[in-house]
């Protein structure tokens, strides 16, 4: 049995591309970027030209572009660097009930040290509503963090509204946009963005490594300190073979963005279609609003998602749930009870899943007819 990953918002597959370009730099270019001699130049080539590549990605420069080890950590330093930055013009911070732990954490920490953090609900569709965002900003207001697409639901937030609406505030407005890069067209200027958070294992590219877009006008405090690496805002010998990679990923992304996203609502669609036909009771969180075609989460009556989980893992199919599963206990979605309410059967019920690399017709409709028998067995 040939296991199916349906779980691409989790991580995705290194693509072929991105290993032979890190092999090669592993081989043939392990110098230190920050030494003047001929290998530590050939290595600030690979790093010069990633950074000019990701700040092309979003319509940025170079200068504003901070490697990070990931998304967890270029969410910290944009939040908690931010805060400590500006704390004089106010200790206030916003941000959204359904974010991704490695901003909720973040700002549950600051909470601790003295900020003010107001989280915002959001709709039954998972979507931000403009008016409480305006009614939640006041003078002392130093930083809005809203994510570009949920993590969870595939639910994109309406982030060039959020910008316009701060614009004319003191504010500086950060997006995590982990789950939106290389599905979405982006460009910083556009969105009013001051900070923005990308992932490079959420593209086919290598763990341990992302970016972070910080706007030349965004006063930021170190988080860590050491040597002068990253403009001095993140400091430690770059980790060259993993930004070569990423930098190959990014360049896929970009040139194949229009057929992924296409097939990935393709198998979407099929993949719903074939529940459709067999008849299976489910719905869709977060189907009313604008999503992203590789991620769905499905509510499914009358299950749990431990019961759900195992018998698709089981069966050669992985998925996931928002859910933190421990023995006999299920612990909701915070996602989902953010969208309706922590006693919604929705938030123990739900599973996502997510389509990239790992996926083609066949192996999509082999996993809704997995799905479908395993739903009808624990229904009846």
């Amino acid at each position: 049995m040939k296991a199916i990953y349906l779980d691409h918002a989790a991580t995705t597959p290194v693509h072929p591309k991105v290993a032979e370009a890190m092999t090669e730099s592993l081989q043939k270019n392990f110098g230190n970027p920050s030494s003047i001699h001929s290998f530590g130049r050939k290595a600030r080539q690979i790093l010069d030209k990633a950074r000019s590549v990701a700040a092309q990605s979003i319509h940025a420069s170079d200068k504003d572009i901070v490697f990070t080890s990931g998304g967890t950590e270029a969410d910290n330093i944009a939040i908690t660097g931010v805060a400590l930055a500006n704390q004089a013009k106010g200790k206030h911070i916003i941000t959204t009930k359904i974010e991704h732990h490695a901003t909720l954490h973040t700002v549950e920490n600051l909470e601790k040290q003295g900020f003010e953090v107001t989280y915002l609900d959001v709709n039954e569709h998972g979507e931000v509503e403009l008016q409480q965002l305006k009614n939640a900003l006041r003078d002392d207001t130093i930083l809005v963090t809203v994510m570009m697409v949920n993590n969870e639901t595939g639910v994109i937030q309406p982030i060039a509204a959020i910008g316009e609406l701060l614009e004319e505030h003191q504010t500086y407005f950060h997006t995590d946009a982990v789950q939106a890069y290389g599905m979405l067209p982006i460009k910083v200027g556009e969105l009013k963005v001051d900070l923005l958070t990308v992932s490079s294992h959420k593209i086919n590219g290598p763990k341990g490594l992302g970016f972070l877009y910080v706007h030349p006008g965004v006063t930021l405090q170190a988080l860590q300190h050491g040597g002068e690496q990253e403009r001095k805002r993140r400091p430690g010998t770059e980790n060259v073979a993993a930004i070569a990679g990423f930098t190959e990923a990014i360049q896929l992304a970009l040139t194949e963005r229009e057929q992924r996203y296409q097939e990935y609502q393709d198998y979407r669609d099929r993949f719903l279609q074939m529940l459709r036909d067999q008849g299976i009771d489910f719905s869709i969180n977060g189907e009313k609003s604008e999503r992203v075609p590789n991620i769905i989460n499905v509510s499914f009556p009358g299950t749990n998602v431990e019961a759900l989980l195992t018998n698709f893992d089981l069966s050669g199919v992985a998925a996931s749930s928002g859910s933190a599963c421990t023995a006999g206990s299920v612990e909701p979605s915070h996602v989902l009870s953010a969208m309706f309410t922590e006693n919604s059967s929705c938030t123990t019920n739900s599973i996502r899943f997510s389509f990239g690399l790992a996926n083609n017709q066949e192996n999509v409709t082999e996993a809704a007819e997995k799905v479908a028998k395993i739903v009808t067995r624990l229904t009846t």
